[in-house]
């Protein structure tokens, strides 16, 4: 008798531990997330593209490619119609092996404003302790003349008020790193199922709201809309420092750089100015957060295996409470009270739903996508332990042809002796 009231007692802490735990993690993950009234851009209405010559701050828009012959066209078209009229386009080919090359090519031959356009053409292997992206950032920026720079990246789309909007607000607020949230392009399943909990897990980890206080350590950015001071880069040595060169989170790791040395730091709701489809299946998706699942967290590998432990609990158990039953009988066989189960389940699912539903409509995914947030829960488990894994052992992750962080090999591409680039200057 002793034995089963004993259980009994602990079936019931856990069951009532779970609940007010997931109740609080979703409560809070909410009122950490959700922007302030101010934390939105302000959306300049589009203006018809001027050809006049203006007092207004050079842009130089950077964009490192490699194999995006199916994202690059529509990408630097939006580039060239922004309705701002001081502002060149550099495109980065990173040693593409597809049609890339052949895309920017029709694109300076036939676009009405070519002339802004400015294709630099590096070579496959990279230079020794660099990783791709920054590399091609880096590169970039040498040819640069802009006051301001915009990093993004070749699978996005940018409404043509986009760079308006963005540097009036960027120079209004005094910021030095500027970035903004984009609207996630989710025409699949599996973008609808995984784009969601991508975020839960980034927001939790980096809330903007943190991000955007000077107190705070906390630092983020998004890698597909970063304007930064072209003389604040140059100040900080920005991607060529040693501490940034091999970084595969050149988002965050720059806006970290940038707020330690002191700048100011904002993120805010770009409101649908800027678009991307980061993933094209599911395949691609698993090795594209693979590559950052582990790298990204705060708390180094102690915090991840809590992360392991934890992803479950919060996105599995809740919806198979009800089994708990089934395992946690009462002395002469009775089970817990369906009152107390139902009690503790509308308890921790309620916060659940309502912050999913509030993430759905934010990322305009239909609201009954909610119950896939334990199938979300469980593939990022597993995408978390294998990058975890391919880490700690030195295996190294991939990612477009390259592969980084392996231990056992040399880290990089072998370098090529010879590594200036080759430069096109479209006319």
């Amino acid at each position: 008798m002793q034995k089963n009231n004993w259980l009994s007692s602990w079936a019931r802490l856990f069951l009532w531990s779970h609940a007010i735990g997931v109740a609080v993690f979703y409560s809070l993950q909410w009122l950490r997330t959700r922007p302030n009234k101010e934390d939105y851009v302000r959306k300049l209405s589009p203006i018809a593209i001027q050809h006049s010559a203006q007092s207004t701050p050079r842009v130089s828009i950077i964009v490192p490619a490699r194999n995006e012959e199916r994202n690059i066209l529509r990408c630097v078209s939006s580039l060239l119609e922004q309705d701002y009229t001081n502002y060149e386009v550099i495109v980065v080919d990173d040693g593409s092996t597809d049609n890339t090359a052949g895309v920017l090519d029709e694109l300076t031959a036939t676009h009405s404003h070519s002339e802004r356009l400015f294709v630099l053409r590096l070579k496959d292997q990279l230079p020794d302790g660099w990783a791709g992206k920054p590399h091609a950032i880096h590169m970039g920026v040498q040819e640069a003349s802009g006051d301001w720079l915009l990093f993004t990246d070749a699978d996005t789309w940018h409404a043509p008020n986009a760079l308006r909007s963005t540097l009036t607000q960027a120079i209004q607020e005094g910021a030095d790193l500027f970035t903004i949230s984009t609207r996630q392009e989710l025409p699949t399943f599996w973008d609808k199922v995984m784009m969601p909990m991508a975020f839960l897990g980034i927001s939790m980890l980096y809330p903007p709201r943190q991000a955007n206080d000077p107190a705070s350590p906390v630092a983020i950015a998004n890698g597909q809309f970063i304007l930064i001071k072209h003389s604040v880069y140059e100040a900080t040595g920005g991607y060529a420092r040693p501490d940034m060169k091999a970084t595969l989170l050149d988002d965050r790791d720059l806006a970290a750089m940038i707020k330690r040395e002191g700048y100011r730091l904002r993120f805010i709701d770009g409101q649908g100015l800027v678009s991307v489809r980061m993933y094209q299946s599911l395949n691609e998706a698993w090795h594209g957060w693979r590559k950052n699942a582990y790298l990204g967290n705060r708390g180094g590998l102690a915090f991840v295996l809590l992360e392991l432990f934890g992803l479950p609990m919060i996105t599995v158990i809740p919806f198979l409470l009800p089994l708990f039953t089934l395992f946690t009988r009462k002395p002469q066989g009775r089970q817990i009270a369906w009152t107390e189960i139902r009690n503790a389940t509308a308890l921790e699912l309620t916060p659940l739903l309502l912050y999913r539903t509030w993430l759905n409509r934010q990322m305009g995914v239909p609201w009954y996508y909610i119950f896939s947030h334990p199938l979300a829960g469980t593939i990022f488990e597993g995408i978390l332990a294998q990058s975890t894994w391919l880490i700690v052992t030195g295996k190294g992750v991939d990612w477009r042809g390259r592969r980084y962080h392996e231990t056992n090999k040399q880290p990089y591409i072998e370098t090529n002796p010879d590594t200036s680039p080759l430069t096109n200057k479209v006319q």
